[in-house]
């Protein structure tokens, strides 16, 4: 269903299924997918691909990067499957400076007021609270939750099941599995419910508190602390994907 107050563009490909309200504007090559629905003045332009069962409440915009070396190259964002997004979120084309496209995953909640800027890549699952801002180049993994106002800076990585609290500032990454919290940002721990949550067994849990302490109980570098996570007795591969985290740290991470 479109609403007869909505501007499509005609080179806009709309699959059956999608519900686009009063008031929306979609201008250029868009394309969404079956069963997104697309609540009022909501506007989308340039070249964005949308998949399917995406919620968009009013307000939300999706357009050009707000970067002054921008010069109209062609760009775009592409979004997965069942994400939500709620009122005023905006979210910004990539740039030929960088990989040229900013990429949503599928699941992801984002609320109210959130901003993802040009070239950020979100994974899966990951969850937005009110007003929290990704400057550009940022990557966020899978099942990462970023709590209100929590501001990223540019380059940095956010990992997998951590936990960034109310107001945080980032400005280096963020370890997966961790809490932090504060201006500026620091480690307060595992993120021991999230992960109960998502299934980790007591074996899991324990290798990963193992690890926190390594990385931040020891006083070691991050090359020695890389060196005796290696020795840690990890059965299960749970702490696979941190070390890989860690060896592609270019910012250095939250100390």
């Amino acid at each position: 269903m479109i609403h007869s107050t909505a501007i499509i563009d005609p080179n806009a490909s709309i699959e059956p299924g999608v519900k686009i309200g009063p008031y929306c504007v979609i201008q250029g090559n868009v394309k969404i997918g079956s069963g997104t629905i697309l609540e009022s003045h909501i506007i989308i332009e340039g070249d964005v691909t949308i998949g399917e069962n995406n919620h968009f409440f009013s307000f939300v915009s999706i357009a050009a990067p707000q970067d002054k070396k921008y010069a109209g190259e062609p760009t775009t964002v592409i979004i997965g499957n069942n994400n939500t997004f709620r009122e005023n979120v905006t979210i910004n084309r990539g740039t030929v400076q960088d990989i040229g496209k900013t990429v949503i995953g599928d699941d992801n909640w984002i609320m109210a007021g959130v901003h993802i800027a040009h070239d950020c890549i979100v994974g899966n699952h990951c969850i937005f609270a009110n007003a929290a801002a990704l400057a550009g180049h940022v990557v966020v993994h899978d099942w990462a939750i970023l709590g209100g106002y929590t501001l990223v800076h540019q380059f940095c990585r956010i990992g997998e099941h951590s936990f960034c609290g109310m107001g945080s500032v980032i400005n280096q990454d963020v370890p997966n599995f961790i809490v932090v919290s504060g201006n500026l940002a620091a480690p307060r721990g595992i993120n021991l419910e999230g992960l109960k949550r998502r299934g980790f067994d007591k074996e899991q849990l324990s290798v990963v508190k193992k690890a926190y302490r390594v990385l931040y109980r020891t006083g070691n570098r991050l090359e020695e602390a890389l060196h005796e996570l290696e020795l840690l007795n990890d059965d299960k591969g749970t702490l696979d994907s941190l070390t890989m985290f860690l060896n592609n740290s270019d910012r250095g991470i939250v100390r």
